[in-house]
């Protein structure tokens, strides 16, 4: 608070147009939001912002997520602390390389040669894409990312996020590379990283491997049928499978060991229809005896419980499936001849549903299918982002160990997770549940181009053959690399891909592989020292609920063997936003909504108005209705500033110590209970509770209070006209602050009327001083005299009189008669009443009797 005198500069007509462009360029231009590099740990407030994906454009829930964050930064940053609050960009991956490959009409050959003249086509057909080479691709997906992220950058700052833009990263720029790839050279050097050949979860579409935490259930109709086996003795075996094109691929059957159908048969073979393969049959616990006849195939692979399988009963390896979900052309062992390898040759280069249509004929043909297909629906595994089923394959990935076979390391992981502290407190469930219910390591590796590539090559023995045992590592003071591009030590680039030369990794790493070291990243580990030592470990991790078994535990991951450390202190999690039919928007829907449009419609701080209306962890619906009503409080925050400052006059000052009627010091007693409410509800990460409580004491304060101390605030000669402006003075600049998180513009557009320098750098208020201001105030005065008025107000209303016309008598009875008679003449001046009787009474409801003037008759009215 301050007690200096002030001018005011409001304009004539104060108006919403155009301030978003006057404040962004203000802001940007002093600095008011750039990180104190010279703030010591314990005076920082650090955020880990989530970097979105720029492949496309930012939606609603964008704007939803990121307000929430920015009411936080701004909360923290009144409140004394260096915020430091940066920008990522996540830009490498699967998403942007669709984007690149339909927005040029391009695709990825790592074949062809590099063309430094390439020019996209001036007319591009996602449809007829053209091949280039990986390094054109490369550069086109560099291009396409650094005007995506232009665009990002403006929507930000257009819906005000209080960022500091000097610190920006990408997850593929060099700093984020060089990171990723130290990173992964001493997870490899400590044992958490390692390389495995083993069946993999792998998207025939876009022809990569996908991790455990990538994938999604989805409900596809499909058939059980019920196939023969043949025991040595011919009589059949029936097996009820929805696979029937893995016939070919069949290595064992399966039955529970307590099922008593199947225990003669276990240590024994059966033949399997069509391709006369012998496979045995051997017992296993995950056999369900209630499923289909309660014996199954076990081929390699058809699920990841086929893999478990195959893993724990040791069984041999038939895979018929290639990387483009094809039948390959090579038969497994035990098909290479005779009236097998006739039937198998049906089958190549057939997509898996053709495939499953010739096994059932050839099943028919053989007489081995018993009856017709029973029709069923059941849950399959997709790729979050594929639009087809997913197949395991066999192939050589890296890995991150992750907890998911290593009860040790799960158990620390779990424990990570409880040192968090979480907002709302149940979402640490999901993170309990993920982390308790993982079945394998994480796998890092993508076959794709537009990512932090592996920084290892292997040397190539003399027939060509990499040795992957023998790994070639760069040092880390040679980071970052491209294995593809550039020589290992000792070797020259005509060396490449010779015999007794190298080869470069040809993968790059999963997105989240780089994503999880954004703690890291943007704290300038090994780059910055002096910078990550004032903002690690993080003080915030906003995020989405749906990213926790994602981004939020690969981030304790890589922290917990990194840093050993969790990576920030507390995390905040969204809810979803819904559609108008209370459905989750997403792109894979076609129901999101892109914000600007509504940002120019309503206002940036009426969709910052509706997005703090939501609290962590809720749902929220994308509302336009309470974006109307956003609009409507900024303008009325305009106007009544505008109207206050009027009152107040030229000179007027905000001096608490000219406070001295009761009314007006219950006023601020009661915005003493306001901004400590706020305070603690910012505390607790509850931002929606503090607006909700600022916006009540705002909308009292101008149809009552600023209603019953006008005429007395006109007063210029008298102490308690005074009181009346201090008060009006002391209230404006506490709500501007308490406003300033939630609408940044308008606030900052009002408190430029009458205070220098920005109202975004001054401190949050202090309930205590308000406390102080107010003396002996009591909150009851205000109400019970506000209520008083209401009354007088609404007889007037009823009667059909003005507002201003005059009331004989006011009668007013219960136990707060006294609150009341305390700001009697206000309630008189207001209510225009001639004269008020307090009648102390046990009700301890107020009853308000209000005596109009007899209506003047008009003349001739009687005869």
């Amino acid at each position: 608070m301050t007690n200096r005198s002030h001018s005011f500069r409001m304009p004539d007509k104060p108006s919403l147009d155009g301030i978003e462009a006057k404040w962004v360029d203000v802001w940007d231009e002093s600095g008011v939001y750039h990180f104190d590099r010279t703030a010591q740990r314990e005076d920082v407030y650090s955020i880990d912002t989530p970097p979105p994906t720029v492949s496309g454009s930012l939606h609603i829930g964008h704007v939803f997520s990121y307000t929430h964050t920015d009411t936080v930064a701004r909360f923290q940053r009144m409140n004394g602390k260096a915020v430091f609050y940066p920008m990522g960009w996540d830009d490498n991956g699967l998403p942007t390389e669709r984007r690149v490959q339909n927005y040029y009409g391009v695709r990825c050959d790592p074949s062809i040669a590099y063309d430094p003249e390439f020019e996209p086509p001036a007319k591009p057909d996602p449809k007829r894409q053209i091949p280039i080479s990986r390094r054109n691709f490369i550069e086109l997906c560099d291009r396409l990312t650094a005007e995506d992220e232009k665009v990002f950058e403006s929507i930000w700052r257009r819906l005000g996020l209080s960022v500091d833009w000097r610190h920006t990263y990408a997850t593929i720029d060099d700093n984020s590379r060089a990171a990723a790839q130290r990173a992964f050279l001493r997870n490899l050097a400590r044992g958490e990283a390692y390389m495995a050949e083993a069946p993999t979860l792998w998207d025939v579409t876009f022809r990569t491997a996908v991790a455990q935490a990538e994938l999604e259930d989805r409900e596809r109709p499909s058939a059980y049928h019920k196939v023969a086996f043949h025991k040595p003795d011919g009589t059949p075996v029936h097996i009820e499978t929805t696979r029937p094109e893995l016939l070919a691929a069949c290595v064992a059957l399966v039955a529970h060991p307590d099922d008593e159908r199947y225990r003669d048969l276990f240590g024994t073979t059966v033949t399997t229809p069509v391709f006369g393969v012998e496979v045995p049959v051997r017992a296993h616990r995950l056999a369900d005896p209630e499923k289909g006849s309660g014996i199954a195939m076990i081929c390699t692979f058809g699920d990841t419980t086929d893999v478990t399988w195959w893993r724990e009963l040791q069984l041999d390896t038939r895979p018929i499936i290639g990387w483009d979900g094809r039948i390959i052309a090579d038969p497994p062992a035990g098909l290479e001849s005779g009236a097998a390898r006739e039937a198998y040759d049906r089958l190549v280069g057939a997509t898996v549903h053709t495939a499953r249509e010739r096994v059932v004929e050839m099943l028919r043909e053989s007489g081995d299918l018993v009856g017709d297909p029973t029709p069923i629906t059941h849950p399959v595994k997709f790729y979050e982002k594929g639009d087809k089923p997913l197949e395991i394959v066999t192939t050589r990935q890296w890995y991150i160990r992750n907890g998911g076979r290593d009860e040790e390391l799960r158990r620390q992981l779990v424990e990570r997770g409880r040192q968090l502290t979480w907002h709302p407190e149940h979402m640490r469930s999901r993170y309990e549940n993920w982390v308790e219910g993982l079945n394998g390591d994480w796998l890092i590796s993508r076959q794709r181009f537009f990512g932090v590539p592996f920084p290892v090559w292997y040397p190539l023995d003399a027939d060509g053959n990499p040795r992957y045992d023998e790994p070639l590592l760069p040092t880390e003071q040679q980071l970052p690399v491209d294995p593809s591009s550039e020589a290992p030590a000792g070797y020259t680039e005509d060396q490449r891909g010779q015999a007794d030369g190298f080869m470069g990794d040809p993968d790059v790493m999963d997105t989240w592989a780089t994503s999880s070291l954004s703690p890291q990243i943007a704290s300038g580990w090994e780059r910055d020292e002096d910078l990550f030592r004032r903002v690690f470990p993080m003080d915030f991790r906003p995020q989405g609920q749906d990213i926790i078994r994602t981004w939020l535990f690969s981030t304790v991951v890589r922290a917990n063997f990194e840093n050993g450390t969790l990576p920030w202190h507390t995390t905040g999690i969204s809810g979803w936003i819904l559609d108008p039919d209370r459905k989750k928007m997403s792109k894979s829907k076609g129901n999101v909504v892109t914000p600007l449009a509504l940002l120019e419609k309503y206002s940036s701080d009426a969709v910052r108005y509706w997005a703090a209306s939501g609290r962590l962890g809720t749902d929220t619906a994308m509302d336009e209705g309470q974006m109307k009503v956003g609009r409507r409080l900024a303008i009325k925050i305009l106007n009544a500033s505008k109207f206050v400052m009027s009152v107040a006059g030229e000179g007027a000052v905000a001096d608490p110590a000219q406070v001295t009627e009761p009314l007006d010091r219950a006023m601020l007693a009661t915005l003493a209970e306001v901004v400590e409410e706020a305070t603690a509800a910012f505390t607790a990460y509850d931002h929606t509770r503090a607006l909700e409580r600022t916006e009540r004491f705002f909308w009292d304060f101008c149809d009552d209070y600023l209603e019953l101390v006008k005429a007395r605030a006109y007063d210029t000669e008298s102490a308690e006209g005074a009181s009346a402006r201090a008060a009006l003075l002391v209230a404006l600049g506490a709500l501007h602050k308490l406003f300033a998180p939630f609408v940044p513009f308008v606030a900052e557009e009002v408190w430029s009327w009458w205070q220098e320098g920005s109202l975004h750098s001054q401190p949050w208020p202090d309930a205590a001083e308000y406390r102080a201001a107010a003396a002996d105030g009591d909150p009851v005065v205000l109400t019970a005299t506000a209520e008083v008025l209401r009354a007088v107000r609404k007889a007037k209303s009823e009667a059909k009189l003005s507002m201003r016309a005059e009331v004989e008598r006011v009668r007013v009875t219960g136990k707060r008669v006294e609150a009341a008679r305390a700001a009697a003449a206000d309630i008189a001046a207001a209510g225009r009443a001639a004269g008020i009787d307090f009648q102390p009474s046990d009700d301890a409801e107020l009853t308000v009797e209000v005596t109009l003037p007899e209506p003047t008759e008009e003349p001739g009215a009687r005869s």
